[in-house]
Parts: structure tokens; C-alpha cells; sequence
């Protein structure tokens, strides 16, 4: 395939930000982004031109390969080192299917079900342990094989101490598994860090559903067998679409699914965006954000900033105070959830603190 490579990062924060009109009150990009403008209007595009019997294919493989090369700039890849696909649980099962019989598998302890479930139901003898997220590190030993575990938890928003888990993983001869999809498009996160990284796209990186990536080391890579490959998967997918002696891609595309045409087309635009902003300005942004809102409710500090913050709500009470004050929040484990992302302020930050510290 012929990879189209994106630029340095040059869009301003603020002109990113205008790019959202959305974003008062909504405080769930943990749970699904918000679409830019420039989303919806080749979305709509789209849609007009197929109504009227303009179906393009090969604009759609040209979103398709845009976006691959957009989120390998954001996580520090080139872009034949991308799989594309559209769910996180089948990247994981590929992921699971690279191991070998009897392996122990050691997950974080309440991580999320589509990277757990599909290694606890792999087959082969896999025998799967936990450990708590801080606790993770230390609980690597000679017996684990892979450590899988997500660098931002969706339930509570810890951001895990990947560099930890990763050095111990290496010291024991492990390889790592991480979830990106509640990190990369506010916290910078380096896929080569990792022998397999995961990221679904609709939350932070503002893509429709539909859209997610796999990035793979070599020597795990040479381990996984293309257990989905269909004629996306060859080396020229238009020659493999037909019969079983079409040669697969010599690079990680050879693991790619076939692409869910008109949502890659949102996720082009606004991969492209979110891969234009300077990292570390969004970082301090989001996670600046996300400070504020912990200090006004009181809310001890964190050992590594987080965009989302989570606190005991065991009942709802605070969820509902969010609602009534026209904020779009989320409950996840017996706890309330609020995200900052790059569409919110500090008018947001300071609504949904009023809300919950009034009512108590």
C-alpha cells in the first residue's frame, strides 16, 4: 500500500477548539467524542453523494489510509505499522491468539471487559490472573507471559505508571498489552513503548464508532496469526478479493478488517486534527482542566494527571445534580465520571462543581 504521511504539528489550540461547537456542558468524551464540523460535513457529503448513486470507492480507501497515517503520527509510528479495524475486543483476541498454550496472562485487576474477556475465553489453556493497576508492576514474575492493561482506566481515570509495568515486564522476559483508547488524543502515549497497543477512536480521537487501530512489535507481530484476514488484509487488497492465493501484506497491515467505509470518512478529518495539535498543549489543557474541577470539589490529588475524574456516587445523587444543571456527565463501578477534553472550559469546570457541591 501506498501510506500518505502527515505533517508536523500546526494547528493552534484554539483554532482546533472551533473546530467543536458542542462541547458546553458535555463532559463525557470518556464515554463517546463529539464530531467536528469538519466530521459532519464529509459525513453529510457522503451521504448526499451515494444517495445520488456516487458511491466512490476509492475516496473511501483514501479515508481509510489518511486516518491510518493520522494515528500513527499521534502515537509515534510510521503507518505500515497501523492495523485498522473497528472493534477493540477483536484486536485483542488477535492479540490473545499469539499466545501459546497453558500462557499466564496477568490483566489489571476491573479493566475494561473488551481487552479481558477476550483472553479469558481464549481457549488454549490461557490462565489469566489480576492485580490491582498500582499493584501491577510488582505482580509480574517468571510465570507471565503478556501483561494487559489499559494506560487510562475507564472506571475510576487512573493513569497507570506504564513505564513501570513496562521495564518490569521486559526485566521478567514479559510482553505488554496496553489500551490506548481512553489516552491517545489528550495524553501522548508512544506505541513502541509497547508490543501491542490497541485504540478504539470514538472517544477522545472524535472519530464515528467504528474506527479503531492495532500497532504491533516484530517479534509479536512474527507470533500472531492473521486470524481475521480478509481482502483488506492483502498486500494489494484489490487483487485479494477473490479465492485463498492472494498474498497478505509483509507489514502489520496484513491484520487490518475490512474498513467500515462511512465512519472512517468522519474519522479522517478529525484524526487530522487532533494529530495537528501540539501534545503536550492539549495535555496540559485537558489535564489543567481536570485539576481545577478536583481542587473545587476537594478531591485529593492524584499521583499522575488525569482528564478524567472520577469520585464515590454510589446512588447517583451527584449524577443527577450534573444533569439538572445541564451537564452531560457518566456513571461507570458506583462512581460519577467527568472528562475535559479540548471542547470544554472553565464554565464547564466551574457548572459541574457548583452542581455537586450545592447539593451536599
Amino acid at each position: 500500500m501506498n501510506f500518505p504521511s502527515t505533517g508536523p504539528a500546526v494547528t493552534r489550540l484554539e483554532d482546533a477548539q472551533a473546530q467543536f461547537v458542542g462541547g458546553r456542558g458535555y463532559l463525557a468524551a470518556c464515554t463517546s467524542g463529539l464530531p467536528t464540523l469538519a466530521s459532519r460535513a464529509a459525513v453529510i457529503a457522503d451521504m448526499d453523494a451515494a444517495t445520488n448513486g456516487r458511491v466512490d470507492l476509492d475516496a473511501y480507501c483514501l479515508s481509510v489510509e489518511a486516518s491510518r497515517a493520522s494515528f500513527a503520527s499521534l502515537v509515534g509510528v510510521s503507518a505500515e505499522r497501523v492495523a485498522i479495524g473497528s472493534q477493540s475486543s477483536v484486536a485483542a483476541a488477535l492479540v490473545a491468539a499469539s499466545l501459546p498454550q497453558g500462557a499466564e496472562v496477568l490483566i489489571a485487576e476491573g479493566d475494561f471487559s473488551s481487552i479481558v474477556l477476550p483472553f479469558i475465553h481464549a481457549g488454549r489453556g490461557l490462565r489469566v490472573r489480576t492485580a490491582p493497576l498500582r499493584d501491577l508492576a510488582g505482580a509480574i514474575d517468571a510465570r507471565t507471559h503478556m501483561v494487559v492493561f489499559s494506560v487510562v482506566q475507564s472506571a475510576t481515570g487512573e493513569v497507570a505508571d506504564a513505564a513501570g509495568i513496562v521495564a518490569e515486564a521486559r526485566r521478567h522476559g514479559a510482553r505488554t498489552f496496553c489500551d490506548a483508547t481512553q489516552a491517545v488524543g489528550w495524553l501522548p502515549v508512544r506505541a513502541t513503548d509497547f508490543d501491542a497497543l490497541v485504540c478504539h477512536a470514538y472517544k477522545w480521537l472524535c472519530a464515528p464508532r467504528g474506527v479503531a487501530f492495532l500497532t504491533l512489535s516484530d517479534a509479536l507481530a512474527a507470533d500472531t496469526p492473521a486470524l481475521f484476514a480478509g481482502w483488506y488484509a492483502g498486500a494489494d487488497p484489490w487483487a485479494t478479493c477473490y479465492g485463498g492465493d492472494g498474498v497478505l501484506a509483509p507489514d502489520i497491515t496484513r491484520f487490518d478488517v475490512s474498513p467500515a467505509w462511512q465512519a472512517f470518512v468522519g474519522a479522517e478529518p478529525a484524526l487530522a486534527l487532533l494529530a495537528s495539535v501540539q501534545p503536550d498543549a492539549l495535555y496540559s489543557y485537558t489535564t489543567g482542566l481536570a485539576t481545577r474541577f478536583r481542587a473545587e470539589l476537594g478531591l485529593p490529588e492524584v499521583a499522575r494527571p488525569s482528564a478524567i475524574v472520577t469520585w464515590d456516587d454510589p446512588h447517583g445523587d451527584d449524577l443527577r445534580q450534573l444533569a439538572a444543571a445541564g451537564i452531560t456527565a457518566s456513571g461507570r463501578a458506583g462512581r460519577a465520571r467527568v472528562a475535559f477534553h479540548i471542547f470544554n472550559d472553565v464554565r464547564d469546570v466551574d457548572t459541574a462543581a457548583r452542581a455537586v457541591t450545592q447539593s451536599r
